[in-house]
């Protein structure tokens, strides 16, 4: 499987160019691959221990946040965010729970939604990038916006949702939300080197994230997103420090047994096959979960992580362009069934 999972990769990195790094670890199978540049006008290449940007793929990281304290008896999983949190939110629905905000069900409006918004730089003209440091600066993007629709009704990917989480983790703790990550979760299954980092003060060995035009011209995307990502999105892992985090959560390192499968139980269904736990994806097959997994797009950003409970492997793909981790996910997975049935 390796020489042939070698040679997909290659292909579907010359088909799509892709830049980044993947690890992926099946038994005692192990494979560790680089390519494009971390700092493409320096020419410094991503390597193992690069640093990327992963998205929407840290929901998970403030689910096990949430779930840790549910598990201290903070609040509960039906506790009110009225009655967890002492911010007005005039026009949202009183009965919205953290259960809601952790499943997209809360119907609360989003301050990206992709029906209404096409190019995500948008958010920006009116609240400047640079000044979105904290939780709280992505409030007035969504703060005072009516209801989409009744808590409960619907599964609506919903980013606002994880920034209330956050805000949460940060009123229950009185620590800043990073700094609750850090200590209490990249620190407890040794990811050290792991963080949530301001693009103007990033640490060595971090890749740019790069937009690609259509011309052959190229920016970085350091103008299209916060100066440092929020609850929602916006953290920057290696692949083998997101590899440390599967292990550490069914090692139960972060959560008791309990209180993990409480958090990977397939709350809401997606669809036909897929799940939505608490900041995860899940697919299920025959009645049993084929994987869990997280994702995450922003410009210069594309991030696909598995952990396949049957086999206990690990699959981790983390690029600095927007596209491509997609494809590269989808190609070691089809190699991964053959060989494995997985």
């Amino acid at each position: 499987m390796n020489s042939n999972l070698t040679d997909l990769i290659s292909t579907i990195q010359s088909k799509h160019d892709f830049s980044g790094t993947v690890l992926v670890k099946d038994g005692e199978m192990v494979l560790d691959l680089n390519f494009g540049y971390a700092d493409r006008s320096e020419q410094r290449k991503n390597n193992s221990t690069t640093r990327f940007g992963i998205a929407s793929g840290c929901k998970l990281f403030t689910a096990i946040a949430i779930c840790q304290l549910v598990e201290e008896g903070k609040f509960s999983f039906d506790s009110r965010l009225s009655d967890c949190l002492d911010i007005d939110f005039q026009h949202f629905d009183k009965e919205v729970t953290v259960h809601h905000l952790l499943t997209h069900t809360s119907g609360i409006p989003d301050y990206f939604d992709e029906e209404v918004m096409e190019d995500f730089e948008e958010l920006w003209i009116e609240n400047p990038m640079y000044q979105i440091k904290k939780l709280k600066d992505f409030l007035p993007l969504f703060q005072d916006e009516r209801m989409k629709w009744e808590a409960g009704q619907s599964f609506h990917y919903n980013n606002a949702g994880y920034i209330l989480l956050g805000l949460i983790v940060e009123q229950a703790t009185k620590l800043d939300f990073s700094d609750y990550v850090q200590q209490f979760i990249f620190n407890k299954a040794n990811m050290m080197d792991s963080g949530y980092f301001t693009f103007d003060s990033l640490p060595p060995n971090t890749a740019l994230g790069y937009i690609d035009g259509p011309d052959g011209t190229w920016r970085t995307n350091i103008y299209s997103l916060p100066v440092k990502g929020g609850a929602d999105g916006g953290a920057f892992v290696t692949v083998v420090d997101m590899s440390k985090l599967w292990d550490a959560l069914f090692n139960f390192q972060l959560l008791s047994e309990e209180y993990t499968y409480k958090m990977l139980k397939a709350h809401i269904q997606v669809d036909e096959s897929d799940f939505y736990g608490y900041g995860t994806w899940i697919k299920k097959k025959d009645n049993g979960v084929l994987k869990y997994h997280v994702m995450g797009y922003d410009p210069g950003v594309s991030f696909h992580s598995a952990y396949y409970p049957e086999t206990s492997a690990k699959v981790v793909v983390c690029s600095n362009k927007s596209e491509g981790a997609f494809e590269m996910m989808s190609g070691i997975e089809a190699e991964m069934k053959k060989v494995s049935n997985v």
